[in-house]
């Protein structure tokens, strides 16, 4: 029996769905299954819903036909075993999926064509080799092609079996492959630059001369008592703070119904919280790499991406794991084991005070982590997310993993940095979009922007030391489109005008951005047109259940910006209503020698902070360390 209407689906639920369609829609063997993920029921049913209630389920599911080439949408009845929707969807492509990635290495790599243009480069020994399979935006596609589902190449080659194929770019050499067919329809093989002989392998066995330091002592994270939080199916209560876990194969983990008790209710903070967009841009104009631009959530899907988590690599201390369950292209589920860390942290100090007479009163702090990690190619994506005990939500992402990187000759290309011999990393963006469905004391919640302003000297303000807070509410999604000004040190809140405080002001959270960077592109480039979500800080739209996808639900060979630049044309209202934060974020990347050849996690974060949600500090309760801190 499902325990909750929100538990991710199970292994017998993702074959039934299939089996739904094999039966009612002639889903056979030539068909591919692109996503099947739970249609969440409506949040009036969630918010209601008691222990023992009937649950319905649904799935969502998106496929095509290798023969037709028809994108369809479905909407299945897990409970009544029926087709409640089925829906061509034509000129669109479905997300790639990860067999049709290892589907085009395999043929390619035995093409003869492919075999004599490798070999014509002087590399013969093809079990060295990668070909990895990009998608790529409709405009770039060779007009010939653009009503096929094709992807694009990279060459990279293993200077051993165990080697970094990122360290040995084939520039100049790509493919373009039907997906459906696995046929080679194009290959591009441009005069590599004569470049020069870096050193890319980082696994110490492979490193010349590494010597592995020899002074790091053990370290060890224990809880004799075990540790504070409690895991109850898909809930997760940890002190004050609840909510549930969720997965998909688009998002990722998935956190919903985050609450905060305070006395004795539990208040609501947010319904939902996750990655809906990841856009990543190389800004690099040459023959390898303009075409590169990543939408590794909508044309990917960071839960097919999650990797599986060791004690004592990924996470530190008294862990638990939570398993993921998702599907292959044929409909059928696998598990992704320990795709979810749970754990405590320590974080230093949380408050202190020392007074002349009664001494010092101090309370370490503590949060409670909920991550996983990502795989997308040569780069790794380890999202974090951070509850602490004073009200705050942090989430912070750490990228890591190895850069594209290619050969040139002469002068270094200016949109890029060298980071070995005659070989340079372009520059590029990470912009990470963060669907935040908030819930602050209930669904009827506003945006109000502040700002910070200096007042002029006055007979009032003979020093010019005064500082005011302009703050003004944002009324509709034109309002909602708001970009971070540094100057102003603007910030935004999320309150509920119907719930004071005991001060008598809204209660509220604010978005407290700390990564927040300009897209740095022309208007007018291909970038912009499929990716209008990039343009602004935060955008605030009212809550709509297929509103989903900020630059639109088919990425995958994508024409124009849906999403978010067209949904807010409506600009509907924004205010005193059940409103998403889109929050904008990520990695501004100017690599430097030190990413080389394996990146240092470089860390961006964001935080919601209680603003007035309650009446005082909530972390006066939290105890003294036992004998100690006071």
């Amino acid at each position: 029996m499902t325990a909750h209407p929100l538990d991710p689906l199970t292994a017998d639920e993702f074959r039934a769905a299939a089996a739904v369609l094999r039966r009612d829609r002639g889903v056979d063997e030539r068909w591919r299954f692109a996503s099947i993920e739970l249609r969440e029921p409506a949040k009036d049913l969630v918010r209601t819903f008691a222990p023992g209630d009937p649950v319905r389920r649904e799935a969502r599911v998106t496929c095509w036909s290798r023969d037709e080439g028809t994108t369809y949408k479905a909407l299945v009845s897990l409970t009544d075993d029926a087709v409640l929707a089925w829906d061509a969807v034509p000129g669109e492509q479905a997300n790639m999926t990860l067999d049709e990635w290892h589907e085009a290495h395999e043929a390619l790599i035995a093409h003869p064509d492919v075999i004599a243009a490798l070999a014509k480069r002087g590399i013969t020994e093809l079990d060295l080799v990668l070909i990895d399979t990009w998608a790529y935006g409709h405009s770039l596609i060779p007009a010939e092609f653009q009503d096929r589902r094709v992807g694009w190449t990279d060459v990279w080659r293993r200077s051993t079996p165990m080697g970094n194929p990122y360290a040995n770019p084939v520039d100049g050499l790509h493919f373009v492959v039907d997906m459906n067919t696995l046929e080679l329809l194009r290959i591009e093989d441009d005069a590599p630059p004569v470049g020069g002989s870096p050193m890319g392998e980082y696994r110490p066995d492979l490193v010349p001369g590494l010597v592995q330091r020899s002074d790091v002592k053990a370290l060890e994270i224990l809880q004799p008592e075990g540790p504070s939080f409690a895991l109850d199916g898909n809930e997760l209560r940890w002190q004050n703070w609840s909510m549930r876990l969720g997965f998909n194969y688009r998002e990722g983990l998935v956190i919903h119904r985050v609450g905060y008790r305070d006395g004795d209710a539990t208040r609501p903070i947010a319904h939902r919280l996750s990655f809906a967009e990841m856009v990543v841009p190389y800004r690099d104009p040459s023959p390898d790499h303009h075409r590169r631009t990543a939408f590794d959530i909508g044309e990917w899907g960071l839960g097919f991406m999650t990797t599986s988590l060791e004690l004592g690599c990924d996470c530190l201390g008294d862990i638990a794991y939570v398993d993921a369950v998702l599907h292959d292209s044929r409909g059928e589920p696998y598990t992704i084991g320990n795709a979810i860390c749970l754990h405590e942290e320590d974080d230093g100090v949380l408050w202190k005070h020392v007074d002349e007479r009664a001494g010092a009163e101090v309370r370490r702090s503590r949060r409670m982590v909920v991550s996983f990690h990502a795989t997308v190619a040569n780069y790794e994506y380890l999202i974090y997310w951070r509850f602490y005990q004073d009200g705050t939500i942090e989430c912070e992402v750490r990228a890591t993993g190895i850069m594209v990187t290619s050969s040139f000759d002469g002068e270094a290309p200016p949109t890029g940095t060298v980071v070995d011999d005659q070989t340079y990393a372009p520059f590029h963006q990470h912009f990470i979009v963060a669907r935040m469905d908030m819930e602050i004391d209930g669904p009827e919640n506003t945006v109000v922007v502040s700002e910070s302003e200096a007042v002029p000297v006055s007979d009032a303000n003979p020093y010019g030391l005064a500082l005011v807070q302009r703050s003004r509410p944002l009324l509709t999604e034109s309002d909602g489109k708001q970009d971070y000004d540094w100057a102003g040190q603007r910030g935004w809140k999320v309150v509920n005008r119907a719930r004071l405080n005991r001060l008598g002001t809204p209660t509220g959270y604010k978005l407290v951005a700390s990564a927040s960077f300009p897209a740095l592109v022309d208007r007018n480039s291909p970038i912009m047109a499929r990716a209008g979500v990039i343009d602004h800080t935060l955008w605030v739209t009212p809550y709509k259940e297929e509103e989903r996808w900020p630059a639109g639900e088919f990425c995958n060979q994508s024409r124009g910006s849906a999403g978010l630049p067209q949904w807010t044309t409506a600009d509907r209202s924004i205010a005193d209503t059940d409103i998403v934060l889109w929050h904008v974020f990520g990695i501004h990347h100017i690599p430097r020698p030190e990413d080389w050849p394996v990146m240092p996690v470089d860390t961006v974060s964001f935080s919601l902070k209680p603003w007035g949600f309650f009446d005082r500090n909530p972390a006066l309760d939290v105890p003294p360390n036992p004998g100690r801190c006071h």
